[in-house]
C-alpha cells in the first residue's frame, strides 16, 4: 500500500496541479495516549504537594505521641531530627520529594520500619479485594443490563430498573453490617469475619503477595476454599453496594443502542444475534468504562470499611492505625499510593474508551461500528 508524501501533480490542459500533502506523522497519529501518558507525572506531583500540606495541618504533634511522660526540651528536637520533623514545612517538603525520586517513602513513625514496605505487604491483599469486587460487580451488571434491555416486560427487568434507581443510595457500611448480622448471625451460613484465613490452617508461603492466588499457585486447595468462603460475604457486599450505578449506566446506553439505526440494520441483514449484542455493549462502552474506573476509587476507598468490618489485613487497616498514631509518614504514603493507583486507573480508562471509540480521540475523528 502506497503512501501519500507531500508534492504537486501536473494536470492535463495547463489547469492547477493536484496538491498532495503528507498524513499525518507518528507522533501525531499517537498523541492521543502519548499526552496523556506525559501528563500523569503532574497529576502525581500536584496530589503529592496537596497530601503533604494536608497531612501536616492535621492536629496533633507525633513527637509528642511517641515520647509521652518521657518529654523533654532535648529529647524532643532529637526524636524530630530522626523523623525528618525538624526545620521549615517548606525543607521537609525538599527533603519529602528528594526521597521520593529514589522511591524512598521515609520510615514509619509508629514501627520504625520503611513505608514503602508495609505498603507493599498489604496492597496486594487490597487490591485482590478490590478486584474481585469490581470483576463480579461488571459481570452482574452487564449481565443485568442486558436482560433488562433485552426482556423489557420480565418482573426481573423491572426490578433491575428499580435497582438501578438506588445508584448511590445504599451505604457500603450499612449493606456491610445487615450481611453480617443475617448471615452470620441469624443463619450462620458464613464463617466468622476474622480474617481471611481459619485461624487453625497455616497461612500459605507468599509468592505473589495476593494471598488468594498464592494458595492457587501452591495448590493449597484447603487454604483456598477457606479464603473463599471468608471474601464472598465482602465481595457480594461491593457488588451490591456499588453495582447499581454501573448498572443505571449501561442501562442508558443499551436503551439508546438498541434502537440505534446501526442495531436496526444488523437485525434486518441477519446477523445473528449475538454479533447484534455486542455491536450494543460497543456502543454503551465508553460511559461504562469511565463508570468502572470510578467505581474501582469507591472500591479502594471503602477498602477501610470492608477490612475493618471483616477482620481483614490491607490498605484500610494500615490507613486507620496511621490517623490513631499520627503517623505522618504512613499516611502520606497511603495517601500517594491511593491517588497513583487511582490515576493509572483513570489513565486506562481513557486509553480504552479512545480504542473503543476513535470519535473520542483528540484530532481524530471515526465512526463505531
Amino acid at each position: 500500500m502506497s503512501t501519500l508524501t507531500e508534492g504537486t501533480i501536473p494536470t492535463q490542459g495547463g489547469g492547477a496541479p493536484l496538491v498532495i500533502t503528507s498524513g499525518p506523522n507518528v507522533l501525531q497519529r499517537n498523541r492521543w495516549w502519548i499526552l496523556r501518558v506525559l501528563v500523569l507525572p503532574v497529576h502525581i506531583l500536584v496530589f503529592t504537594v496537596l497530601s503533604f500540606i494536608m497531612v501536616r495541618s492535621m492536629p496533633g504533634d507525633p513527637v509528642l505521641n511517641l515520647l509521652g511522660q518521657n518529654y523533654t526540651p532535648e529529647g524532643y528536637a532529637e526524636l524530630q531530627t530522626q523523623l525528618g520533623l525538624d526545620g521549615s514545612l517548606w525543607n521537609q517538603f525538599q527533603n519529602y520529594l528528594g526521597q521520593l525520586l529514589t522511591l524512598d517513602l521515609g520510615n514509619s513513625i509508629a514501627t520504625g520500619r520503611p513505608v514503602l514496605t508495609e505498603l507493599s505487604e498489604r496492597l496486594p491483599q487490597t487490591l485482590e479485594l478490590a478486584g474481585l469486587g469490581l470483576f463480579f460487580a461488571v459481570v452482574a451488571s452487564t449481565v443485568a443490563a442486558l436482560f433488562a434491555v433485552l426482556r423489557p416486560a420480565n418482573v426481573v427487568s423491572r426490578a433491575v430498573r428499580v435497582y438501578a434507581r438506588t445508584a448511590g443510595a445504599l451505604p457500603e457500611y450499612v449493606v456491610a453490617i445487615a450481611a453480617l448480622f443475617f448471615c452470620y448471625a441469624v443463619l450462620h451460613v458464613v464463617p466468622a469475619p476474622v480474617g481471611r484465613l481459619d485461624p487453625a490452617l497455616p497461612p500459605p508461603t507468599t509468592v505473589t503477595g495476593f494471598p488468594l492466588l498464592d494458595t492457587v499457585l501452591q495448590g493449597y486447595w484447603q487454604a483456598t476454599a477457606s479464603m473463599l468462603g471468608h471474601l464472598v460475604l465482602p465481595v457480594v457486599v461491593m457488588v451490591i453496594a456499588h453495582s447499581a450505578l454501573l448498572t443505571r449506566m449501561l442501562l442508558a446506553g443499551l436503551d439508546e443502542a438498541v434502537d440505534n439505526p446501526q442495531t436496526r440494520f444488523r437485525i434486518a441483514s441477519g446477523a445473528k444475534r449475538s454479533a447484534v449484542v455486542v455491536s450494543m455493549l460497543r456502543r454503551a462502552a465508553p460511559p461504562a468504562v469511565t463508570t468502572t474506573g470510578t467505581l474501582f476509587g469507591y472500591l479502594l476507598g471503602g477498602a477501610v470499611v470492608i477490612e475493618s468490618l471483616f477482620g481483614l489485613s490491607g490498605l484500610g487497616g494500615y490507613a486507620v492505625d496511621a490517623v490513631s498514631s499520627s503517623d505522618v509518614m504512613a499516611m502520606q504514603g497511603f495517601l500517594l499510593v491511593i491517588a497513583t493507583l487511582s490515576l493509572l486507573v483513570f489513565l486506562a480508562v481513557d486509553l480504552v474508551n479512545m480504542s473503543v471509540d476513535p470519535r473520542r480521540r483528540p484530532g481524530l475523528g471515526g465512526s463505531s461500528s
